[in-house]
């Protein structure tokens, strides 16, 4: 059973724009930068409320980037957004150079992440954007599961860190499940939903897939535990060791390319822990394309009947082992 209520559906992008607020209304120093779609990353609520600390430098994301890294050379929180394509691929070497190499505390929002941007297609579907940025030295690198986890990942980041910060969100309005009064803790896995036969460790959007999917293995006398990952770096490996000691089979579930992406970071640590049969869900070394959002998540095998799916043939191999 599913003890999660969907309070409605809402964007992610909207969460993230109103933690952005919300740490701006705490403190004079959050600066943010926009690159000419300020309210398509929600980024126009700090603008409105904040003009003057509100700094556009259009299509520039390079530049954005090293303006952000000035800025806090010189003590102040910058918070740049764009979409996740530009943002981590785009802007890379300024980030690893600029950002990350003097370990700076600048916040960078990489929206319109996974297939579920729907319509604008595969250049504009941030799909590659964990693995870049997982690699990357002194990065934290945070992915919440829905509107409400990514405003308070949002507070957390900008208001808690000290060095640079990736957060990941997306563009559609999905399910919004999480209690707004649970504070986020960087580096801690959430575990929404107990179980003792298999592990589905899920990201972003798709912990609300994982949820649904437990729902449908129930009713085959499966028990799965879901986790949320919404951390991807630092990987929470207590969390993940326990998994695979309990229940001795994981499934990682992201909308992103499975190489790089959550479920390297999870068998790398299951490989040199505990190694217990795993399976990965996310793109296969592919692009996605255009097209409604979750008709997208069922084509790529992103959905709960698709992760259940897999799930019940892990369960079996595991039993047959």
């Amino acid at each position: 059973m599913n003890p999660y209520t969907n309070k409605g559906n809402k964007a992610t992008r909207t969460g993230f724009g109103e933690g952005l607020l919300a740490a701006g209304q705490l403190n004079d120093n959050v600066i943010a930068i926009g690159a000419d779609i300020t309210s398509s990353v929600g980024v126009d609520l700090f603008a409105s409320a904040f003009p003057d600390r509100f700094i556009s430098l259009g299509i520039a994301e390079q530049n954005c980037v090293a303006v952000a890294a000035g800025l806090a050379l010189e003590g102040k929180i910058p918070v740049f957004s764009t979409y996740g394509v530009f943002a981590a691929l785009r802007a890379a070497d300024q980030i690893r150079v600029s950002v990350c190499y003097n370990n700076v505390h600048v916040i960078i929002g990489g929206a319109h992440a996974g297939v579920s941007v729907g319509p604008d297609g595969a250049t504009h579907q941030a799909l590659e954007d964990l693995s870049i940025m997982q690699a990357l030295p002194n990065m934290t690198l945070l992915s919440p599961c829905d509107a409400t986890e990514t405003k308070n990942a949002a507070l957390a980041a900008i208001l808690q860190c000290r060095g640079p910060v990736y957060i990941r969100f997306g563009r559609e309005p999905m399910p919004d499940f999480t209690d707004p009064n649970i504070p986020f803790k960087i580096g801690k896995a959430s575990e929404m939903l107990k179980g003792d036969d298999l592990t589905l460790i899920a990201t972003g959007h798709l912990v609300w897939e994982a949820l649904l999917a437990a729902q449908i293995l129930e009713k085959q006398g499966i028990t799965a535990r879901v986790l949320n990952m919404s951390t991807i770096k630092p990987i929470d490996r207590e969390a993940v060791i326990r998994c695979a000691a309990e229940t001795r089979a994981i499934i990682t579930v992201e909308e992103h390319q499975i190489n790089g992406g959550l479920g390297s970071a999870v068998a790398g640590v299951v490989v040199t822990e505990c190694p217990v049969p795993m399976a990965f869900i996310g793109m296969k070394d592919q692009f996605g394309e255009s097209g409604p959002p979750l008709e997208l998540m069922k084509k790529f095998g992103m959905d709960a009947a698709s992760i259940a799916d897999t799930a019940l043939h892990l369960f079996r191999k595991k039993m047959s082992d």
